[in-house]
């Protein structure tokens, strides 16, 4: 199992870091689908007691992140292509209402850490930077909005489509694309334009949704 030893034997959290270190693993696919999470040997490399370990394969499981199978435990959980498509649509359904609703309420300040964090996706060269720095170029604007819940939500679906969305962008040279409707997207914003900077969200993840869809049949 390619896990990183600690040792959080008297940390109060041990159950959150755990979760933290796991989903970081699997999104960054050094967790791979399919993959056993036995509780006792987590519970070795954390130097922690079983305990800790299940409440973290809990709070996975919620997020979709494992599946547990009868007489096997806990497994990394994969995506068909119609979950994956899903859970896009899904996206392309909440988040324009969500930048809707923040982009009325969006600081100076705000907005450059938006083009900061567009400028910094634009140069990012490592594949496996490529998703968080999408995720946060997404979440910073979406931080004015004022809508806690659907962020939360939010979160867990990037959770589940964050290793198909790097995929996605590494098999079909997709950061162009990517770093012009993020461009598009900041533009609206700075204008003061909802409604534009809902739609090209919307469109923005319908054209991610389409490209690994079509890379995912070929």
């Amino acid at each position: 199992m390619k896990l990183q030893a600690y040792d959080i034997s008297k940390t109060a959290s041990a159950a959150t870091i755990i979760f933290d270190a796991l989903r970081h693993a699997i999104i960054t696919g050094d967790l791979k689908q399919g993959e056993h999470l036995r509780q006792d040997e987590l519970a070795r490399i954390f130097n922690v007691s079983r305990i800790p370990v299940r409440e973290a394969l809990l709070k996975l499981e919620q997020h979709g992140l494992i599946r547990t199978q009868r007489y096997k435990g806990a497994v990394v959980a994969g995506l068909s292509l119609e979950e994956a498509s899903e859970i896009f649509e899904f996206r392309a359904f909440l988040e324009p209402e969500v930048i809707r609703r923040a982009v009325p309420r969006m600081s100076r300040s705000l907005l450059d850490a938006a083009e900061a964090n567009c400028a910094a996706f634009a140069t990012a060269s490592d594949p496996m930077d490529w998703g968080d720095l999408n995720r946060r170029f997404h979440t910073t604007l979406y931080q004015a909005s004022g809508l806690p819940y659907h962020m939360e939500v939010l979160s867990k679906a990037m959770d589940r489509i964050d290793p198909y969305l790097r995929a996605q962008l590494l098999l079909s040279d997709g950061m162009e694309r990517a770093n012009r409707e993020h461009l598009a997207i900041v533009e609206a914003c700075k204008a003061n334009d909802a409604n534009r900077a809902a739609d090209r969200t919307r469109q923005h993840i319908l054209d991610a949704r389409n490209s690994l869809v079509q890379h995912w049949k070929d």
